[in-house]
């Protein structure tokens, strides 16, 4: 229990590394908050600034979620791991570095926690989402397609129950964090993404 008192606290300060934020202030000098949905997640970032900053985003987000899961499983066992990583998420969503103000939409961060507990199944539901976006070009339907997919690949796994829980409850919060998306899916106002996107702004 005292691990898990440090590790759950740990994961949330992890998460809360909002690199939306960071990147696109030192490489492009802008505050991705005043552009496109205004959040700090990858999919703003790669909308509004290009695929490099947009993908170093992503892997960034992946790993803090990742590191956080890691410790847990490492220091612990599946439970405390679930828990770690559900804080990173957390602290993605509501960042401590920015005041608690909106992150992201935690897609990335629960992918790296899910590599961390549940890589066979994450990296089938990567597949997912690589193959649906690349049909449709909506990031958003993609995530929500793949969060969708990962409690089922996690049973076909035999994953323990701490991980199938947090794979169903990784799911339905990125589902209610992409209300606004469904919103503009129905009205069929939801923008497709552009593989290549040439901006001097997004120069590394």
């Amino acid at each position: 229990m005292v691990v898990a008192a440090l590790l759950i606290p740990l994961g949330y300060v992890l998460g809360s590394l909002p690199w939306g934020y960071w990147l696109p202030r030192v490489f492009a000098d802008v505050d991705v908050r005043t552009l496109g949905s205004g959040n700090l997640g990858a999919t703003n970032v790669w909308r509004a600034l290009g695929f490099k900053l947009g993908l170093a985003v992503a892997l960034l987000d992946i790993g803090k979620g990742a590191a956080a899961a890691l410790l847990g499983r490492w220091l612990a066992n599946d439970l405390v791991a679930v828990l770690a990583g559900c804080a990173a998420m957390a602290g993605h969503w509501r960042p401590l570095f920015v005041r608690f103000a909106r992150g992201g939409k935690i897609v990335a961060t629960t992918g790296g926690v899910g590599l961390a507990v549940a890589p066979f199944a994450t990296l089938s539901a990567a597949v997912v989402w690589i193959t649906v976006f690349l049909v449709l070009r909506y990031a958003s339907v993609a995530s929500m397609v793949s969060a969708a997919s990962l409690p089922l690949l996690a049973l076909l796994f035999d994953a323990s129950w701490p991980v199938v829980a947090f794979t169903a409850g990784g799911a339905l919060a990125i589902v209610v964090l992409h209300r606004t998306n469904i919103a503009r899916l129905v009205r069929g106002q939801e923008n497709k993404m552009q593989l290549r996107r040439r901006s001097a702004a997004t120069s590394l």
